[in-house]
């Protein structure tokens, strides 16, 4: 499998501008993928500035950057400080995180990511996991379907699409998207089938790499590694993790209110730098992946 189509990636200056590089820092990117966003740090670092990053994706390891201030690490940035600490690394200046799928994961039919191709139901940006769509669309029962059809799906059908499934499967196993598509026809009119298709995929993929979970516990210790003074540099592609973002940026929490001190005045780890960011129609124009792509950038107080 060639890996020169992994994406470009999106809003790549601005996301590198936003960790306000130092020439000796050391900085992650725990987003590795085509090492697009790592390739741009790796030119601001001066000879003493260190890079690590992470991609759980085996495929990823093929880009790896030829340069000993660079470490890739093939584990899910869930567990970001533990593999840090095995490098030394307590404190960093800057974290870079972009939350899409790569586009080479989409590319390559038989992972089943994509809505394009026949594929079986797999889904795991982790090959290792047990827990594939397969799992998810056979074993899950009618209501744990539903939910996750609606939190992570945004469908307002989600209980339809459960019941269809469940009933579906009492006569077979269902094994592959075609089998999925059809299950679920009724629910796909001709006009929006490919966008109800692609939350539904949404739904099984956050779901099946636990992607809510995972984000929360990555802002959590990218709080915590990192220097005051230091950034975060963020894109989300969906309103599910931008609003998780968002609020952790403002409050340092995801459910509840920062306490207030003394003076009245809310204690927040976190400061917003700038607005939200998002790319150009040009840029729109040449990668279709950075049309939902929001940036934001914090830094910590």
């Amino acid at each position: 499998m060639e890996h020169n189509e992994y994406h470009n990636p999106v809003l790549l200056t601005e996301t590198v501008d936003g960790l306000n590089i130092k020439p000796d820092g050391v900085y992650v990117d725990v987003t590795f993928g085509g090492g697009g966003h790592s390739k741009e740090i790796m030119r601001r670092l001066g000879p003493n500035g260190k890079l690590f990053a992470f991609d759980q994706d085996t495929d990823a390891l093929a880009n790896a950057l030829n340069d000993e201030r660079f470490v890739l690490i093939n584990e899910n940035f869930r567990f970001l400080k533990r593999f840090l600490r095995v490098y030394g690394i307590k404190q960093v200046d800057g974290i870079l995180g972009d939350f899409g799928v790569s586009s080479h994961q989409f590319d390559v039919a038989e992972r089943g990511f994509s809505t394009r191709f026949v594929a079986d139901l797999d889904m795991r940006m982790n090959q290792n996991n047990s827990l594939s769509a397969y799992e998810v669309i056979n074993n899950y029962d009618e209501a744990a379907l539903s939910k996750m059809f609606f939190e992570y799906g945004e469908l307002n059908n989600a209980r339809g699409l459960a019941a269809a499934i469940v009933a579906a499967r009492k006569t077979e196993d269902l094994k592959n998207s075609e089998q999925l598509k059809k299950v679920l026809a009724r629910f796909l009119p001709a006009h929006k089938s490919n966008k109800i298709l692609a939350q539904i995929y949404q739904a099984i993929r956050i779901e099946v790499n636990q992607e809510m979970d995972v984000l929360k516990e990555f802002l959590e210790q990218a709080l915590e590694l990192l220097k005051p003074g230091g950034r975060l540099s963020v894109i989300s592609y969906h309103s599910l993790e931008d609003r998780l973002v968002k609020r952790f940026i403002k409050n340092g929490m995801f459910v509840g209110e920062p306490e207030r001190d003394f003076f009245g005045k809310f204690n927040v780890p976190l400061k917003a730098i700038g607005k939200l960011i998002v790319p150009t129609e040009e840029e729109i124009k040449q990668n279709n992946r950075a049309r939902s792509a929001k940036l934001r950038i914090a830094e910590k107080n």
